[in-house]
């Protein structure tokens, strides 16, 4: 097992699996927490291999488990946040990109074009990003109702604005009001 975070594709084994094991230090988890936007990163692994698939191909497997820190996206607090993913991705050496005005994604996205380089901290920072919450919160965190109004006139609210909101009150209608 192997702690280099990138291998040159033309130097890969086409026989056997190389394995690898990615536990950036202190200064490599904070920079991957700058670039990611978090609080903090106290903890990140990532390991795995790299498989031979057919004549030219590759397929990563591995397993990412991080221990992060986000900024609530209300009250900007710090969420903790506990990562375990399972991380693929195949290296095809005749890839396609799919063309045209409208394309339908394949339902497994995890194919991309054979690089000169695989980058073990990229595929890291990819699955990361991906596995953490859009929207962390902290507990008891809600964002409230924003009213906005000119003078002399109603606010409007979050619960006019729903598409149905106005049904409620034809039902209540009596027949004398016309409804």
């Amino acid at each position: 097992m192997t702690e280099t975070s990138s291998f040159r594709t033309s130097a890969l084994s086409h026989r056997k699996p190389t394995r690898f094991r990615l536990a950036p230090d202190a200064a490599g988890r904070a920079a991957l927490a700058e670039s990611l936007d978090l609080i903090d990163l106290p903890e990140l692994l990532f390991e795995g291999e790299i498989l031979p698939a057919g004549r030219a191909d590759f397929t990563l497997k591995g397993r990412l488990k991080a221990r992060a820190v986000q900024a609530c996206v209300v009250t900007l607090a710090p969420v903790p946040a506990a990562v375990e993913e399972e991380v693929t991705r195949h290296f095809l050496a005749d890839y396609a990109a799919p063309e045209g005005e409208e394309v339908e994604m394949p339902e497994d996205d995890s194919s991309e074009p054979l690089p000169e380089v695989i980058d073990l901290t990229e595929v890291l920072r990819e699955a990361l990003a991906l596995a953490l919450p859009l929207y962390p919160r902290a507990p008891g965190a809600e964002l409230g109702e924003a009213v906005f109004a000119g003078e002399g006139t109603e606010p409007l609210r979050d619960r006019d604005l729903r598409p149905f909101a106005g049904l409620a009150a034809l039902v209540r209608k009596t027949p004398e009001e016309g409804g």
